[in-house]
């Protein structure tokens, strides 16, 4: 299997769908199971997932520009330190002064580490025998 930009391209697509799929799966279930609480914890954690994935996805093109010989912007550097701080900000937030669900939203933080899960078994499925 040969990786080009294609190929890579169409693999983070289906990520962004998996996690789609997994977000709104795993908000109606918990709205129905558990309740409103679980509902919007778990939307907020999947929602963080999505970004804090959008972001990592962003610093490597950023850095893989700038290993190609091009100048690494300002803002990717920053957003890149900063990214953490931010969902630290955000959960810290959650927890203060909100009643959803922390057990919800922490679940919903691996909503983009499971979309990566079932990209490699989608390889391996795919291509596995080649």
């Amino acid at each position: 299997m040969d990786l080009d930009e294609n190929n890579l391209a169409r693999a983070v697509r289906r990520m962004y769908l998996f996690m789609a799929v997994m977000s709104i799966a795993g908000v109606l279930v918990l709205f129905v199971w558990q309740g409103w609480r679980w509902g919007l914890g778990f939307a907020l954690g999947a929602g963080a997932s999505w970004l804090n994935f959008r972001w990592l996805k962003r610093s490597v093109d950023s850095l893989a520009e700038a290993a190609a010989g091009k100048r690494l912007k300002n803002r990717a550097a920053i957003l890149l330190g900063l990214r953490y701080l931010l969902l630290a900000a955000a959960g810290y937030a959650i927890l203060r002064f909100s009643e959803m669900s922390l057990t919800a939203a922490l679940v919903g933080l691996f909503v983009s580490a499971a979309a990566v899960i079932l990209e490699i078994l989608y390889q391996l499925i795919a291509y596995g025998s080649t």
